[in-house]
């Protein structure tokens, strides 16, 4: 499985890559192969306060709805749209085209908090 170095990861799947105090969030190559295949995405609103570990959005596949969890506070400031048309998005590019929403966060000890590549693997592997 592919974990790239650069994001940050949560022990519910999710993952976040940081540009100034924006975060990207979508859910890691483990969870998208779990899930399975995507057939419906519900994103959170523009604008819309989010809080680190409490549901910002939701998936369905053909098995069950997931919930998403944001990995940081803050504003929601942009969404995925192109994922509602087309959600096999999420499973042929979690970490490109498939991402689900961009958040303003509001602290970053939040953000330092989050799993590393090797920490996340580790999690996988251990449960720790």
């Amino acid at each position: 499985m592919n974990f790239p170095k650069e994001l940050r990861y949560t022990k519910t799947h999710e993952w976040a890559k940081k540009d100034g105090l924006t975060v990207t969030v979508g859910i890691t190559d483990y969870a998208q192969k779990e899930i399975s295949d995507v057939v419906f995405v519900e994103l959170p609103k523009q604008g819309q306060a989010v809080t680190a570990g409490k549901p910002a959005a939701v998936v369905e596949s053909v098995k069950a709805a997931f919930d998403i969890y944001s990995p940081v506070s803050g504003k929601v400031t942009g969404v995925n749209s192109a994922i509602e048309g087309d959600p096999g998005m999420v499973n042929q590019e979690c970490y490109g085209k498939g991402w689900f929403f961009t958040v303003e966060m509001s602290s970053e000890a939040e953000w330092n908090a989050l799993m590393d590549a090797g920490a996340y693997e580790k999690n996988l592997t251990t449960g720790v």
